[in-house]
């Protein structure tokens, strides 16, 4: 073989490898140490293909994001499984949906090859900064996405993650890919003492960190307050195939009274997942009037997911209710998952056969605001956030710092016996260290929990397991920097890694 042909497979396999390598840092295996090898050896293999075509190094970052979310996204296509219709896209799921986001890194490491790269530690905070800034990018554009980004590592790293609260999701990611790519530095030309004292202040910082992690968790262990009611999380586990099975809701309805386990005298509050009746509007529940009537009391109060309909418009809805089935509050889902709950570009898409792929086929419509739910009997408030709107960082409510609890109603069934159910937990746990909140989820197929306000999983229910989990206390929420400031806090740091990268470049120029 020669060698340029052999330079050449390694320069297309070799950033492929290691994308699918990076996905085994993220939930449910959590091998964060691999990032530390990962890293390094990814700006190697930009830094000696820069004198290549732009082409190239933009194949390095494409090929590195398509093995990083076909390895990680895989499950995205077990949705396309339950209907004959949809089992041909499989294979263009599969495979299109990581070339697409993978032409995010192409870009971002073709911006960064426009640089004088050198194996220094100018390359590794330009590396970082390009492509955080990227990451930040996909979860915005086009509706965003910001599903497995890279800091989603520090997972099972609680103490670590506290640092969330100040900085931010999108932050924290940004100094992950720093530290991560420290170990280049190893490779560089600066001297034995700038490397150990560069390594060593590392290690200091990721160690200050945990220990910052650890007090504040010890500090907040003292903060519990007793509810004088009683939250149930009801995880029923009814399979998806069931969705497509007609004259069921009464079956199904009394499967969810017989788990809640109603007792009259107890004041009581029942939260339903996502799609337990995906077949059933709000309308056609209160056909059942009498069977909720006959099962929960005036003491009751149930929150659920459920279809709504006003003027001609469907809305995937949270709403409260009480025992009679009168609508108390309501909230109408904002961000719709593309294919999943509406069909884009429906006047065209329809007339070639596709449909959106949850029950009913008629795409939803788009809630105007995410307000504030309350229940006045019980003074208890929350958030709403339905399925995969818990995965967007610094974009919860303006209103948040009024409620101590997030409620995440979730179907994760569409995604099977995969990782996703984890990578979609991992976000509750995010979420509610950033914002300094209570995150209640509850799932039909997926992970169901109370999660504490520094990201703790106090209850949990795997995504096998059906089941309730019972709340009679929580942790009081405290506003958090970054629950106050969001994302402006990111751009601030970007300033400081641009000041850091031309002080670093002019000492290295000296």
């Amino acid at each position: 073989m020669k060698p340029n042909s052999k330079k050449k497979i390694i320069s297309n396999l070799a950033p492929f490898i290691l994308g699918v390598a990076t996905s085994f840092s993220l939930p449910p295996y959590n091998f964060l140490i691999i990032n530390f090898i990962i890293f390094p050896f990814l700006i190697l293999l930009i830094i000696e293909n820069i004198q290549e075509s732009k082409f190239t190094v933009f194949k390095i970052g494409w090929f590195y994001g398509f093995g990083y979310f076909l390895s990680s996204l895989y499950w995205i296509t077990n949705a396309l499984t339950f209907e004959e219709i949809f089992k041909p896209l499989i294979p263009i799921a599969l495979i299109v949906i990581p070339l697409f986001l993978g032409l995010f890194y192409g870009f971002g490491i073709l911006i960064f090859s426009f640089f004088k790269l050198e194996k220094n530690l100018f390359t590794i905070l330009l590396f970082s900064l390009i492509f955080s800034v990227i990451e930040f990018v996909r979860g915005f554009i086009l509706g965003g996405f910001p599903w497995n980004l890279i800091v989603f590592s520090w997972t099972e790293y609680i103490n670590s993650l506290q640092i969330l609260s100040l900085i931010g999701t999108y932050s924290f990611n940004l100094i992950s890919i720093t530290i991560f790519s420290l170990p280049l530095i190893i490779f560089s030309k600066h001297s034995f003492r700038f490397k150990f004292i560069l390594i060593f202040f590392t290690i200091f910082i990721l160690l200050l960190n945990h220990i910052y992690g650890s007090l504040v968790i010890k500090k907040n262990n003292e903060n519990f307050h007793e509810l004088d009611y009683k939250i149930k999380i009801v995880s029923p586990k009814i399979e998806i195939s069931r969705y497509f099975e007609y004259d069921n809701e009464k079956e199904i309805i009394e499967e969810l009274i017989e788990l809640s386990n109603p007792t009259n005298f107890e004041n009581t509050i029942f939260i339903f997942p996502e799609g337990a009746l995906a077949g059933v509007n709000f309308n056609k529940l209160k056909s059942f009037k009498k069977l909720f009537l006959n099962n929960f009391s005036s003491n009751h109060i149930i929150i659920m997911g459920i279809n709504t309909e006003k003027n001609s418009h469907t809305y995937n809805s949270m709403v409260v209710l009480d025992n009679e089935l009168n609508l108390l509050n309501k909230y109408n889902k904002i961000k719709l998952v593309p294919f999943g709950e509406f069909l884009p570009l429906e006047n065209i898409l329809k007339k070639l056969g596709l449909r959106k792929i949850s029950f009913g086929y008629e795409s939803f419509s788009k809630g105007k605001d995410r307000k504030l739910l309350s229940i006045e009997s019980n003074k208890f408030s929350f958030i709403p956030l339905i399925c995969y709107e818990i995965i967007y960082s610094g974009n919860i409510n303006k209103e948040a710092n009024r409620a101590s609890f997030i409620i995440n109603i979730s179907e994760d069934g569409w995604f099977g016996n995969s990782i996703g159910p984890h990578q979609h937990f991992a976000h509750g746990v995010f979420r509610s260290i950033e914002e300094g909140k209570n995150v209640i989820r509850s799932t039909n197929n997926g992970i169901s929990a109370f999660i504490d306000v520094n990201g703790r999983v106090i209850s949990h229910l795997e995504s096998t397991q059906r089941g309730v989990i019972e709340i009679t206390k929580y942790k009081k929420f405290n506003e958090t920097l970054f629950s106050k400031f969001g994302n402006k806090i990111f751009f601030c740091i970007i300033i400081i890694y641009i000041g850091m990268i031309f002080f670093v470049k002019r000492r290295e120029h000296k």
